[in-house]
């Protein structure tokens, strides 16, 4: 939801006279798409169907280049926003598209962090370390 606001946002007004939201555009639209894509993999568990990839590090990998590729765009959305633009409306939606990108940014970060943490198996309990396999 919140890569759909930032590049909704910048949608909205003339980011094609600048360069900069061409990339954040980019970036936004992209990862977006990607993670309704690994959002519907999951939702039909489908991931159990292609058993061969290994999920959780696909996802750590997918997840630490979104959050890197989104600090770059929040950089750039933010820098590019000019408060003395001409048109009220664009300064107001761009600075709203920085903010989102800056939370869409810490939302990735975050999880990779959880992917991470799957990836290694860091969430194990006592219960689960002690159950066996007895087949």
């Amino acid at each position: 939801v919140l890569g759909l606001l930032v590049w909704a946002l910048i949608a909205d007004t003339t980011y094609h006279l600048h360069a900069a939201y061409g990339w954040v555009m980019f970036v936004s639209i992209f990862f977006w798409i990607v993670t309704v894509l690994f959002f519907v993999t999951y939702l039909l568990q489908l991931q159990l169907k292609f058993y061969v990839i290994p999920w959780p590090l696909v996802l750590m990998i997918f997840n630490a280049v979104a959050t890197v590729l989104y600090i770059t765009a929040f950089i750039t959305c933010a820098a590019a926003v000019q408060p003395t633009s001409w048109r009220q409306w664009d300064y107001n939606r761009r600075a709203a598209a920085s903010f989102f990108a800056g939370l869409t940014m810490i939302a990735y970060g975050a999880s990779t962090f959880f992917s991470f943490r799957a990836w290694k198996g860091f969430g194990s309990n006592a219960a689960t370390s002690q159950v066996t396999d007895h087949t």
